[in-house]
């Protein structure tokens, strides 16, 4: 595996595991515990009544809820670095409808006199810009 191919998964895993809930995870093995925690209290429960039990029920505060809650995809932890937002202007609303008769404007311009040249001695230095022949 090339150095590039490296350096771009590496880069690829940390933007994902920063940017996304792809860090939660890392706490699977926490689920694990959890789950041989309850399974030791209650050896009936299967894999299934216990994620039934802590992913689609409501959140009862019962005895065990701060680890319950240190479980992966059960709080928000922020992690989004940047928030991106459109905003477009209601511009349409405020337009006029358009009519069929033509609009003129009347430009009013302006006539700048053009400066006189003067000759300065810097102006036969060497750094002036090219000169067209």
């Amino acid at each position: 595996m090339g150095l590039n191919r490296i350096i771009a998964i590496s880069c690829l895993i940390v933007y994902l595991f920063t940017t996304t809930e792809l860090h939660q995870l890392l706490k699977l093995p926490v689920l694990a515990h959890h789950y041989q925690e309850h399974k030791q209290i209650d050896s009936d429960i299967t894999f299934w009544q216990f994620m039934s039990m802590h992913y689609s029920q409501p959140d009862d505060h019962d005895a065990d809820h701060d680890k319950d809650m240190k479980l992966p995809f059960k709080t928000d932890d922020g992690c989004m670095s940047f928030i991106t937002a459109v905003y477009v202007a209601p511009i349409v609303a405020s337009m006029p409808i358009a009519s069929t008769k033509p609009v003129y404007r009347s430009e009013k311009k302006e006539h700048f006199q053009k400066q006189v040249c003067l000759q300065s001695s810097f102006l036969a230095s060497i750094w002036q810009p090219p000169r067209t022949c």
